[in-house]
C-alpha cells in the first residue's frame, strides 16, 4: 500500500466488522482508511510523512453518528434560560421575575426545557406568570419542542386575539369565551409568536451553529441525521461546508406538512440529493402526531384528560399520499409518531408502499403493543429512538408522560430492547435540543435504563435495555445503513471513511456509568481530526 497519511495506535479498535472483529492500528489515506492491523504492521504503512496519533491506553470505533437531531432548529429552541431544572411553579414565577427586572426596554423574556410537572396537572396558562413580568413580554418553550406557553403581552404583540384554523392539526388554546390562554400546541401556533421574538443575524447564528458543532465533535460525533432543514438552516451549513468549517457529516431532512401541494411534493423531490462536502439531503420529515404531555399524540384510546386521539394530518390519507409520491421517486420518508396509533398508521402505509428501493424510517416510538414489535423488521424499516427521553418518565409512573398514558401503556415505554429482539434496524439518537447531543450519554442510558447522572433513579422499563454492543451499533453501523451508506461507512475496514471516534473506556466492556464519563481523546472525520484531546 502507499504510504498513510496517519497511522492511528490504540489499545483496541473495535471494527464492528465481523471479518476483522478486532484491531490495534489504522492507517488513513485521502480520507479512507487504507488498511486494518496491529502495531507491527506500522513498518509497512509509515513513510517519512506519516503522522503517527499514539492512544494506545484507548479505544477506537467507528465515528459516532447522532441518527436524530436538530442542530440548526435547535439554536433557536434552546435560546433564552433555561428551566429545565424548574420543578414547581413558585420556582418558575422567581425566574421570570428576576428575568424581567433585568430585561431592557422592548426586549423579551425567553426560555426552553420547561416540563409541564411544574405546573403539578394545573392548565399552562398566561395567567400564572402575567404578573411577575409586569409589560415584559414572554414566550417559554416546553420540553417537548412541540409546546409553548405565551404571556398576555406576547400574544397581543402577536395578534393572537382567538382561535385559529391550521391546515396541520395545531392549537392556540383558548377558554371557553374563546380567549387565548397563552398555551400554544405544535408548530403553527408557537410560529404565531416565534415569529416576532428577535432573534440572532446571520453572522450570530452562524457562529453559534459552528461552535455547537464544535462541541459536538468534542464528544465523538462524527455526523448526524438532521431532522429538519427549515429557514435558512441549508444556507448556514453550506456556508460552513465551503469554508472547509463543518465537523459533521450532515444528513438533512427538509420537512413535508399537512396541506402540501403538488408543486411543493415536486420542489421536495428535485431538491433531494443536493449536497456538499460534508452535507446533503437525504430524506423527508413528516409528523403523524405530536407529543403525549401535549394532549397530541396519536394513541388508540384517549389519554386521561381525554385527548390524544388524532392525526396532526386532519386527513390521514394524505399523509399516506404523500409517502406514496416520495417512495416512488425513491426518497426515503421518516416520520415522527410517539403514540401507539400514530405508530401503527405508519407502519400501514409503509407496508402499503410498492418501491421500496429505500429504507423509510419512523421516528420516537414511544409507547407501543409488543405484537406490533415485529413489524419494522418484517417490513425492513427503522426504527429510529432516543433512550434519554425515558428521563423525563419515572418508573412510578408519576410523571405528566406517564399520568397521561395510564400504567399499561407507561409500562411499554421506549421498547428499544423488544423491537432489537426482532432483528429489526434500530437507530439511537439524541434529538438534541429536547435532551443532550452528548452519545455517550446516549449509549450509557440505553444499557441503564436510567441517565448515567443519576444513579438514584429506578430504571424506567429495565427489560428494554441494551446490551453495550447494540446500542454501540445503534450509533455507527446501524445509521450506516439507514443513509445507504452500509457498504462506505460505519465500520473500520479498507476503504471505509476514516470517520474515527477514541475513548478512554471501552464502550464495548466498561460499565455504563464510567462510559458516560469517559474522555473523548479523537475524533477524526474524513481523516482529518475535529477534536483531539
Amino acid at each position: 500500500m502507499p504510504q498513510a497519511d496517519t497511522i492511528v495506535l490504540a489499545r483496541r479498535i473495535h471494527t464492528l466488522n465481523p471479518d476483522e472483529p478486532g484491531a490495534t492500528a489504522v492507517a488513513v489515506t485521502d480520507g479512507l482508511i487504507a488498511a486494518v492491523g496491529d502495531h507491527h504492521d506500522i513498518r509497512d504503512w509509515r513513510g517519512p510523512d506519516t503522522e503517527i496519533i499514539d492512544v494506545e491506553h484507548c479505544y477506537l470505533t467507528p465515528g459516532l453518528v447522532d441518527g436524530h437531531t436538530h442542530p440548526v432548529l435547535g439554536l433557536d429552541l434552546a435560546s433564552g434560560i433555561d428551566l429545565s431544572a424548574v420543578a414547581t411553579l413558585d420556582q418558575l414565577r422567581d425566574v421570570l421575575a428576576n428575568a424581567a427586572r433585568s430585561t431592557p426596554r422592548g426586549g423579551w423574556v425567553t426560555g426552553f426545557g420547561l416540563e409541564h410537572s411544574a405546573f403539578d396537572g394545573i392548565p399552562l396558562t398566561a395567567a400564572a406568570i402575567d404578573h411577575v413580568l409586569g409589560d415584559v413580554p414572554a414566550l417559554l418553550g416546553l420540553y417537548d419542542g412541540h409546546s409553548a406557553l405565551a404571556s398576555t403581552r406576547a400574544l397581543h404583540l402577536a395578534g393572537v386575539t382567538g382561535p385559529r384554523l391550521f391546515p396541520q392539526r395545531s392549537t392556540v388554546v383558548c377558554d371557553p369565551d374563546g380567549r387565548p390562554t397563552g398555551h400554544l400546541l405544535e408548530a403553527a401556533a408557537m410560529a404565531l409568536v416565534q415569529r416576532i421574538v428577535p432573534r440572532p443575524d446571520r453572522a450570530r447564528r452562524r457562529a453559534g451553529l459552528r461552535a455547537l458543532l464544535d462541541e459536538m465533535a468534542a464528544v465523538g460525533l462524527t455526523g448526524g441525521h438532521v431532522m429538519d432543514c427549515e429557514g435558512d438552516a441549508l444556507d448556514l451549513v453550506a456556508s460552513l461546508d465551503d469554508e472547509g468549517e463543518l465537523p459533521l457529516r450532515l444528513r438533512l431532512a427538509p420537512w413535508c406538512m399537512p396541506g402540501v401541494t403538488d408543486d411543493e411534493l415536486d420542489s421536495l423531490i428535485r431538491d433531494h440529493g443536493r449536497h456538499g462536502r460534508y452535507w446533503q439531503l437525504g430524506a423527508v420529515k413528516f409528523f403523524i402526531d405530536g407529543t403525549v404531555e401535549g394532549g397530541t399524540a396519536w394513541l388508540e384510546h384517549a389519554d386521561c384528560h381525554g385527548e390524544g386521539t388524532k392525526s396532526f394530518w386532519r386527513d390521514p390519507s394524505a399523509y399516506a399520499r404523500a409517502v406514496h409520491r416520495l417512495a416512488a421517486a425513491g426518497i426515503q420518508t421518516a416520520t415522527h409518531a410517539v403514540g401507539d396509533a400514530g405508530v401503527q398508521h405508519v407502519l400501514d402505509t409503509l407496508e402499503s408502499v410498492r418501491t421500496r428501493s429505500v429504507m423509510h424510517r419512523i421516528e420516537h416510538i414511544e409507547s407501543l403493543p409488543l405484537e406490533h414489535t415485529g413489524r419494522f423488521a418484517k417490513l425492513g424499516v427503522a426504527a429510529s429512538m432516543q433512550p434519554t427521553h425515558a428521563a423525563y418518565t419515572r418508573a412510578e409512573h408519576t410523571d405528566e408522560w406517564s399520568r397521561r398514558l395510564g400504567h399499561e401503556r407507561a409500562h411499554r415505554a421506549w421498547c428499544t430492547g423488544d423491537i432489537h429482539a426482532t432483528g429489526a434496524t434500530l437507530v439511537l439518537g439524541s434529538d438534541w435540543p429536547i435532551a443532550h447531543y452528548d452519545p455517550r450519554e446516549v449509549l450509557a442510558t440505553a444499557r441503564l435504563r436510567r441517565l448515567p447522572s443519576r444513579p438514584d433513579a429506578a430504571p424506567v422499563a429495565p427489560g428494554q435495555a441494551l446490551d453495550a454492543l447494540a446500542a454501540l451499533h445503534g450509533m455507527t453501523t446501524n445509521p450506516a445503513k439507514v443513509a445507504g451508506e452500509q457498504g462506505s461507512a460505519g465500520r473500520i475496514a479498507p476503504g471505509y471513511r476514516a470517520d474515527l471516534t477514541v475513548f478512554g473506556a471501552d464502550p464495548v466492556h466498561a460499565p455504563a456509568d464510567e462510559l458516560a464519563d469517559a474522555p473523548i481523546a479523537l475524533t477524526m472525520l474524513g481523516g482529518t481530526v475535529t477534536h483531539r484531546a
